[in-house]
């Protein structure tokens, strides 16, 4: 999140501010709806699912007993996931 801040904040510190709030506003909503983003694959653990915002994606994992969900990242859609997820 501090590069993601960080590279917008270069040409529009107000914008990496919203942009911030709003993935942090969607991250948020797995506390109620942790099945919103999709299936990205299974792990011992549970799921590592996707949910995207804008062009970034936070990637989490859903654990098998449902009481927790840990975000693991937020990547811009650009980038090649699978490079940065273990």
């Amino acid at each position: 999140m501090q590069e993601i801040h960080a590279y917008i904040a270069r040409d529009n510190p107000a914008a990496a501010e919203r942009v911030l709030l709003g993935i942090d506003d969607k991250a948020k909503l797995l506390t109620v709806f942790p099945e919103m983003g999709y299936r990205y694959r299974e792990t011992p653990e549970g799921e590592v699912r996707i949910l995207l915002y804008g062009h970034y994606r936070i990637a989490y994992l859903y654990r098998r007993d449902g009481m927790r969900v840990d975000v693991l990242g937020v990547f811009h859609g650009a980038l090649d996931i699978d490079r940065y997820m273990p």
